[in-house]
């Protein structure tokens, strides 16, 4: 399946989708997200793919908002549709049970920014930009922005992002959290693909079961957390990766995953 706005390559058990509208710095538009939705659906269900990059054409933007000339037309009503739809798209991507990488290799500002909330783990560029510049436009965020910056960060740090519209470059993002890794422009991609190669080395039954309770952490309290990570490691025991893995280990050799 060929898509219009964005690139989909998968290769050695790692899928990278690539936001395609250079022109307009891979701004979201709805057409965009409806692809971006379609893309993780098919994703979700290929058992060859482990582990997804999602990053920006071109060097100047990962994805730099959305598309003003739709929002520009929106009443009360619309408005609704229009940020439920977004949610609903990254609520995908932040929901899906393989990891999602953000290579973010320039401008990350409203619905970019949003995006890569989204995503699981988060590296950048040194030439990233971070925002969400929404009030400028007399909006607010509205694909989950304030409520996923909150907790990435803190509320304070968040409110003044969101409060003040000014961006933040990558050493920032990096000193506060919003990402994990800044590299140079011309090793983004190849580090990003270094980490999604790791990860889809490992037993893939207990990555996902990993990232089911990473993921819950936000939803409960600790104690609910922490009684969900039992269940969960109980049924890691149950696999044959686990039983390859440490019998790899006493052995002292490199595991077999079967990721069964």
């Amino acid at each position: 399946m060929s898509y219009k706005n964005i690139l989909l390559d998968i290769n050695e058990h790692i899928a990278i989708v690539t936001l395609n509208r250079p022109d307009k710095l891979n701004a979201l538009n709805h057409d965009t997200l409806t692809e971006l939705k379609e893309v993780f659906e098919r994703l979700k269900s290929d058992e060859n793919v482990f582990v997804v990059i999602v990053t920006g054409s071109g060097e100047k933007a990962f994805v730099a908002g959305a598309d003003i000339s739709e929002i520009n037309k929106l009443n009360m009503l619309e408005g609704k549709k229009f940020a439920e739809f977004g949610q609903s798209v990254f609520s995908i991507i932040e929901k899906f049970d393989k990891p999602v990488i953000a290579a973010v290799n320039g401008f990350a500002l409203g619905g970019g920014c949003e995006l890569a909330l989204a995503c699981h783990i988060r590296l950048a560029s040194e030439n990233a930009k971070f925002g969400q510049p929404e009030v400028n436009l007399g909006i607010i965020p509205g694909y989950g922005g304030t409520q996923r910056l909150t907790r990435l960060i803190n509320s304070g740090r968040a409110a003044e992002m969101i409060l003040t519209a000014d961006m933040i470059d990558a050493a920032e993002a990096l000193r506060i959290g919003l990402v994990s890794k800044v590299y140079p422009q011309s090793e983004l991609q190849s580090k990003a693909y270094e980490m999604a190669a790791r990860i889809a080395s490992k037993g893939q039954q207990a990555v996902r079961l990993a990232l089911k309770a990473i993921k819950i952490a936000d939803e409960v309290s600790s104690k609910e957390g922490q009684n969900f990570e039992a269940v969960l490691f109980a049924l890691s025991c149950g696999t044959e990766d686990f039983k390859e893995g440490t019998e790899a280990f006493l052995e002292k050799r490199k595991p077999n995953f079967s990721n069964k």
